[in-house]
């Protein structure tokens, strides 16, 4: 019989304390939804041998593949800055980790898989429409390039999952670079374990930044390399119109990848205090609140490497302030390259920025919607006038369009050449959630996946222009527009 995963198992290696070694629970009826094929050739994964229902009962949960060694990675963090000692993989097992075929280490992780040892009461599993939704948001974010955690499958268990109401049960097969969390190094750190930190500071180092080993303290390189990452990840969430809505720091990925598609959104109108989270009521994880909350988040994980930095205490927090200190830099540096690519522009002046927020301003007074304002602009200097309708109050934006019309003469670019780069910055097409909503209805109304397999089928290429998903470029209506979106536990 041939093996879907060759497996090649690091994290199982480490201590036992790093994890509960936990099976997944069979269920009633496997059933495949979606397959990634794409993802599986990237991985180097045997997709014939997952077809029908052999796939089915390995990406449920159902039969444990040989080499797998099934584990539940335990983490803390903060909750909307309350710290938890203890969470855990309570809904999620790794099966294992496979070698992809550009050499890189995967996580095969199954999310809604039954109960572990940190569930905390939860019955561990997952209900259809958080499936579907991360499913289609992290594919969408690996088409706009932006790092993200994949799906390489979504199956039906034909069991019911229970919370506020019966719901069609399904899990999710998640491939990342690793699952390894800010919330992961707190865990430890929250137990005074000084040698469990430095075994998990090793192990991300050579799993994540090998270069960092050659440094005069590779500690110190390794959280200035998260930090770069984790700078470019919520500028790349910001250029966008990305909203997380809850980026506790058990959901921030040392990897630098977006972990964790939630009570997450794309925004419509642009708001800079744009909210979605039924569960964030102070607006702690809003659009504009993202680069304070990484730094936030990136300062515990400072906390827990001081250790590491130097013996004495104030010289390494005087070590962490210092890297700390660099990511705003990085961060603006990310976000105005980004802005640039967004605006046509292949060279940098000084006053790009404030060309950026003069436009934002617009923006943020029309309420206009963020896709379609940037996706209009890369036609803006021929034909303006799908742009303007988006603005009711039309003088704004002309005095803007004029300026920016004026800092393009001063670029080298031919207009074809500009307007292509544009089109590859500015999508025609996000995963809104009202059309995310209707994925969801048809699913667990009427048991039909074909709008989930069409609107998959439009993120593919989603800077592309096909007429025949001309339907999700298109903003809601008031009465479909999406004002709150739920965490799936």
């Amino acid at each position: 019989m041939t093996l879907p995963f060759a497996f090649d198992n690091s994290y199982s290696r480490l201590p036992t304390r790093f994890f509960e070694r936990v099976k997944p629970t069979p269920v009633t009826a496997p059933r495949l939804i979606a397959f990634n094929g794409t993802l599986a050739e990237e991985l180097g994964v045997d997709a014939a041998a997952l077809a029908g229902a052999a796939g089915a009962a390995i990406l449920s949960g159902t039969e444990v593949p040989e080499g797998a060694e099934p584990l539940a990675m335990a983490y803390a963090g903060h909750q909307f800055g309350h710290f938890v000692p203890q969470l855990g993989d309570g809904r999620a097992i790794l099966l294992g980790e496979v070698i992809d075929r550009r050499g890189r280490r995967r996580d095969i992780q199954l999310k809604g898989s039954g109960m572990t040892a940190f569930s905390r009461r939860g019955d561990g599993r997952a209900a259809l429409g958080p499936v579907l939704r991360e499913y289609l948001v992290s594919e969408a974010m690996a088409a706009y390039g932006i790092p993200t955690t994949r799906a390489l499958a979504a199956t039906a268990t034909g069991e019911r999952v229970y919370r506020e109401m019966p719901l069609p049960g399904a899990v999710l097969t998640r491939v990342a670079a690793s699952h390894i969390r800010v919330g992961t190094f707190q865990y430890f750190a929250a137990r005074q374990d000084r040698e469990a930190i430095r075994l998990l500071a090793d192990y991300a180092i050579a799993r994540h930044d090998p270069e960092a080993a050659k440094a005069d303290n590779p500690y110190i390189a390794f959280f200035d390399g998260v930090i770069a990452r984790q700078a470019s990840l919520i500028a790349r969430w910001v250029l966008i119109g990305f909203i997380h809505g809850v980026m506790n720091t058990d959901n921030c990925a040392i990897s630098g990848e977006t972990i964790d598609f939630g009570p997450c959104a794309f925004m419509d109108g642009f708001d800079p205090d744009a909210v979605f989270s039924s569960i964030d009521q102070g607006g702690r994880y809003a659009y504009g609140n993202q680069p304070r909350i990484a730094r936030w988040n990136l300062t515990r994980l400072a906390e827990c490497l001081l250790p590491l930095f130097a013996e004495e205490e104030e010289a390494a927090v005087a070590i962490a302030e210092a890297s700390l200190e660099r990511f705003e830099a990085l961060f603006q540096a990310a976000y105005i390259e980004g802005m640039r690519g967004k605006l046509g522009l292949a060279t940098a002046a000084d006053d790009d920025l404030d060309l950026v927020h003069g436009l934002l301003q617009a923006m943020a007074a029309a309420g206009s919607d963020f896709t379609l304002t940037f996706r209009h602009l890369c036609d803006a200097v021929n034909d303006a006038e799908p742009l303007r309708k988006l603005f009711e109050e039309k003088g704004a934006i002309d005095a803007w369009l004029l300026r920016w019309r004026q800092r393009l003469e001063r670029e080298p670019q031919d207009a074809a050449a500009r307007q292509a780069g544009m089109r590859r910055h500015n999508p025609a097409i996000i995963p809104r959630n009202h059309h995310i909503e209707e994925v969801i209805r048809a699913a667990i109304d009427r048991d039909d996946f074909s709008p989930f397999h069409e609107m998959a089928a439009a993120l593919r290429d989603p800077t592309g222009d096909h007429p025949e998903f001309a339907r999700y470029r298109v903003p809601p209506q008031p009465e479909e527009r999406v004002l709150q979106t739920f965490c799936g536990t």
